[in-house]
């Protein structure tokens, strides 16, 4: 799933792609990816390319004459460039350039989306101006992140992809970041330190400066996708070896989405017993299923 590094290297990629050339003709197909817009608006979508912007995981497309596109890719949306003519699967909008060349919003499971507006107000859509801050082009520092997320009562991966806090950062960078730090997912922001919140800080740049290394290019192949290797540190490999210690990496599901963790490199603290009072053995919910009750 494309998340702040991937389409961060998307925009690049276009920024590439329309220097220097003219659109000479904007088509797209009625699907849902224009949900809440007029798929009209985009036929008008010509000319040069004068600003491309990206706040989090949208794009901001300004063109000249004051129109402008408003692009996210979803869980599969991506852009291609290919020749006049060649077959591109699951093609769902098309930019025509002047030098025979057409670059192509493909997304096999339409969740991505655009939306056309005015140039001048694309900044001020609700969905944009709803994000949180962007640590690629605001920067991240730990006070900063403590700042952003520290007030929050759920789990600090939870947290951490709530996009109106940290715009970008999505479940697998999130668990690459947690991962680089050394800390649990299941952390309570308010737990945090301030050398863990610096830590975690570096950890969210790293694990993108990562990802950049090792998918940029013209033509980006996501984790699921067939032909893909997975790469990160963390990510995916449940009942894996830890990179770093080889212990066996370990699930659970939080927010909906799984999560994993290394339970030697990310320990969970133990919380100090009340007096009085036995402590209470931590339950985990592994690969979404509940803890079994015990009768007597």
């Amino acid at each position: 799933m494309p998340e702040l590094p991937e389409v961060e290297i998307a925009r690049r990629n276009l920024v590439r792609w329309f220097k220097g050339h003219r659109i000479v003709r904007a088509e797209a197909d009625a699907t849902r990816i224009f949900r809440g817009a007029e798929l009209a608006h985009f036929a008008k979508l010509t000319g040069q390319v004068t600003a491309l912007e990206r706040k989090g995981k949208y794009l901001l497309l300004t063109l000249e004459g004051g129109r402008g596109l408003m692009a996210h890719l979803g869980m599969t949306g991506k852009f291609v460039r290919r020749q006049e003519g060649e077959l591109v699967p699951y093609s769902r909008a098309r930019f025509h350039l002047e030098d025979g060349h057409v670059v192509h919003f493909c997304d096999p499971r339409l969740f991505g989306r655009m939306e056309p507006a005015p140039s001048q107000g694309l900044w001020e859509l609700a969905s944009v101006k709803a994000l949180g801050r962007d640590p690629l082009t605001e920067g991240l520092t730990g006070p900063q992140l403590q700042e952003a997320v520290g007030d929050s009562k759920q789990d600090l991966k939870v947290a951490l992809m709530d996009q109106g806090r940290i715009a970008g950062l999505g479940n697998i960078h999130a668990a690459e970041a947690l991962f680089r730090a050394g800390v649990h997912p299941a952390r309570k922001a308010a737990t945090l330190t301030p050398p863990e919140w610096q830590k975690l800080a570096e950890g969210v740049h790293a694990a993108f400066d990562f990802a950049f290394k090792e998918q940029e290019g013209e033509d980006i192949v996501y984790l699921e996708e067939p032909g893909s290797v997975n790469r990160f540190l963390v990510y995916g490999r449940a009942e894996g070896p830890c990179s770093k210690c080889g212990t066996t990496v370990e699930s659970f599901t939080q927010g909906g989405r799984t999560t994993h963790f290394c339970p030697k490199c990310q320990p969970l603290p133990k919380a100090p017993a009340r007096p009085g009072k036995p402590p209470k053995r931590p339950s985990q919910v592994v690969d979404g299923a509940k803890p079994r009750s015990r009768r007597r």
